[in-house]
């Protein structure tokens, strides 16, 4: 729903003259029925997205002209083959994609066999490499071979009332041992900023969303079932998350509602003015709220070098649902590394077991 809010956002983030720049492409109707017709489609500023398969090995590449306009009136599928991919990738300024509820099918069963990017075959990772600024809106993503989508929009970027279903890499298969056939199929992959992420169904067996970098970025009123919750990180050295908002989100049977985690190596870097509001959680496996400096170990030695400040829970109230052998919060920080006083006013925990915080008393307004 594209509505006040994302209005505003996109106003007040928007450089001078962004919105209104000069069409870069021609008055013309580009229509893309198969491959090849990309490169002379691509020249105009409206593009119509028919129903074909893209060559299996090859990226959907659609460098758009400025200002362009885009219609998906049919599904696109991508032929199989194991390669690094990516299966699709978009760029381009102020562009307005209309996905009007078609797919982009990634063919995962072909590829799934429990390991993701751990191991078997390779997969075409990200599926979704989106690098436009503007408005994505109204596409199903279906069977990813792994992560989804992989944002890094250069300037500000909504996108909304997205679908992305890879449930079916929830049941084992002949390659899976028994496990979830479908492994590290990551929603939202982001080290962006300026980006809103709204109204839109994640159903995978990984992070719903991964902030890996980046700032002002808002994640709202979406839903997030079968994988490992709504994340920060992991963070890396040298890198900075500021000015996250997520809020009106609802949580359904995942490892963990909501989680910061930092590599235990990891310096320089840091995590800051992050805030939950009226979240919703149930069902969760393992924790309800983590935040972990040992990765990729949990709860192990926590590392130092990643500062994390001003993580808060006000607004409207967060209720998380934990499972009888989940812990409600833990928070594993390295020694100075969590720093000042949050306020956790607007959170609550029921279920499981109460876990430990380490290294930092600065909560404030909470207890479990």
């Amino acid at each position: 729903m594209f509505n006040l809010f994302t209005a505003v956002f996109l106003a007040l983030l928007a450089p001078a003259g962004t919105l209104g720049a000069a069409l870069a492409g021609s008055d013309c109707t580009g229509t893309i029925s198969s491959f090849d017709d990309v490169s002379d489609a691509v020249k105009c500023t409206t593009v119509i997205i028919n129903s074909f398969t893209v060559p299996a090995g090859e990226t959907l590449n659609i460098k758009l002209a400025d200002n362009a306009i885009v219609n998906m009136m049919g599904d696109v599928a991508f032929g199989n083959q194991t390669w690094e991919g990516p299966l699709f990738e978009i760029s381009g300024k102020n562009v307005q994609f209309n996905g009007n509820g078609h797919t982009f099918d990634g063919n995962g069963p072909f590829y799934w066999d429990g390991q993701g990017g751990n191991g078997g075959v390779t997969k075409p990772a990200p599926m979704m490499k989106v690098k436009i600024s503007g408005l994505w809106t109204n596409v199903r993503v279906l069977n990813s071979p792994e992560r989804a989508y992989s944002v890094g929009n250069d300037e500000p970027l909504v996108m909304s009332n997205l679908t992305i279903d890879n449930s079916l890499g929830d049941l084992p298969n002949s390659q899976s041992d028994g496990l979830p056939a479908g492994h590290n199929t990551d929603g939202f992959d982001c080290s962006t900023s300026n980006l809103v992420i709204e109204d839109s169904i994640i159903m995978n067996q990984d992070d719903c969303l991964a902030i890996n970098e980046g700032s002002n970025i808002v994640f709202q009123r979406n839903t997030c079932s079968g994988g490992h919750g709504i994340s920060i990180g992991s963070i890396s050295s040298d890198v900075t998350v500021t000015g996250i908002i997520i809020q009106d989100n609802t949580v359904i049977t995942e490892d963990q509602a909501l989680r910061i985690k930092t590599h235990s190596d990891a310096t320089n870097a840091s995590v800051t003015n992050v805030t939950y509001s009226g979240n919703t959680a149930t069902g969760m496996r393992q924790f309800g709220v983590l935040i972990d400096q040992s990765y990729p170990d949990t709860l192990g030695t926590p590392g130092n070098g990643v500062i994390i400040s001003d993580i808060n829970f006000i607004g409207s109230e967060t209720n998380i649902a934990v499972d009888s052998d989940a812990q409600k919060v833990a928070v594993n920080c390295g020694v100075g590394s969590c720093n000042g006083i949050w306020d956790w006013s607007a959170l609550s925990v029921t279920g499981g077991s109460s876990g430990e915080i380490v290294n930092f008393g600065g909560i404030e307004d909470f207890s479990q």
